[in-house]
C-alpha cells in the first residue's frame, strides 16, 4: 500500500506541475497580446463620423492669412461695368431670364422691363431695381442676378513689353506686376520713363503718373510703383521715343 501511495502522490504532484506551467504560459500568452487587443478593440470603439465633429476638427485659417487674401481684393463690392456679362434669371420665367452684356451706354435690355442702368450698381442692386419693375406684370418676381464674365475691371499695357494688350484686374496689382502679366519688356524699351494714365471718375481730370524701373527697384522709389485702377492704361515707351528727359 505504501508504494501506491508513493505513486499517487507523484501523480499528483506531476499534475500540479503540468497546471501550474500552463497557468504560467497562458498569463505569458494573454499579456504579450494585450496591446495589440488593445490596439483592435480602440479601432473597433471609434464612433462613426459626426458631419458636425468633422466639421469642428477642421482647423479655421489664421487670422493673418485671411488679412493677406482680403488685401488682394480689388474692391470690397464688385461694381458693375460696361461689358460685364450678366446671367439674369426670372424664377419660373424662361422668357424673361436672359443673358445680358452691359452697353457702352451703361444699360441692359429686358422683356417687360426694357432699359435698365447697371453700370456703377452692385449686383444686388441691379436685383431689386428689376425685380421692383417687374412687379407690376408678375406677384413677387424672384429675380437673381450672376456676374459671368468680368469685362470691365481691366488695365492696358501698352508700348516696348513683350505682349502688349488689354489684361483682366482679377486682383489688386501694381505697376511693376502689370509690367510682369505683359512678360516684361522688350529690348528696346525706355524703363525708366513709364507713364500710366488713369481716367477721371465723378468729375475729376484725368492723371498722369510717371514712373522709373530702376527708381523703383534700386532706390527708394516705391511710391512708384503704384496700385493699378480699373481703366489704367500703362505705355512703356521707346527708347527712339524718349528725346526730352
Amino acid at each position: 500500500m505504501v508504494p501506491m501511495a508513493h505513486a499517487l502522490m507523484r501523480r499528483a504532484s506531476c499534475c500540479l506541475t503540468v497546471i501550474l506551467l500552463l497557468g504560467l504560459s497562458g498569463q505569458c500568452f494573454a499579456a504579450a497580446e494585450t496591446p495589440k487587443a488593445q490596439k483592435e478593440n480602440q479601432v473597433a470603439e471609434v464612433p462613426p463620423s459626426d458631419p458636425n465633429a468633422v466639421a469642428t476638427s477642421v482647423p479655421s485659417l489664421p487670422e493673418e492669412l485671411k488679412l493677406q487674401k482680403a488685401s488682394l481684393i480689388v474692391t470690397p463690392d464688385y461694381i458693375i461695368g460696361p461689358e460685364d456679362v450678366l446671367e439674369i434669371t426670372v424664377w419660373k420665367n424662361a422668357e424673361l431670364s436672359k443673358t445680358v452684356t452691359v452697353r457702352p451706354d451703361g444699360r441692359i435690355s429686358l422683356p417687360l422691363v426694357g432699359d435698365v442702368n447697371a453700370v456703377g450698381r452692385t449686383p444686388v442692386q441691379l436685383t431689386d431695381e428689376i425685380s421692383s419693375k417687374l412687379k407690376e406684370f408678375k406677384e413677387n418676381p424672384n429675380v437673381s442676378i450672376v456676374v459671368k464674365e468680368v469685362m470691365s475691371y481691366a488695365v492696358f499695357v501698352l508700348g516696348e513689353v513683350k505682349k502688349p494688350g488689354k489684361y483682366p484686374l482679377k486682383s489688386k496689382t501694381t505697376l511693376l506686376q502689370a509690367i510682369t502679366i505683359a512678360s516684361g519688356f522688350d529690348e528696346k524699351a525706355a524703363r525708366n520713363k513709364i507713364v500710366v494714365f488713369r481716367l477721371g471718375s465723378a468729375g475729376k481730370a484725368n492723371e498722369k503718373f510717371k514712373a522709373s524701373y530702376d527708381d523703383i527697384v534700386l532706390r527708394d522709389g516705391v511710391t512708384q510703383n503704384i496700385e493699378l485702377k480699373p481703366g489704367d492704361t500703362v505705355v512703356v515707351p521707346s527708347e527712339t521715343m524718349v528725346l526730352i528727359p
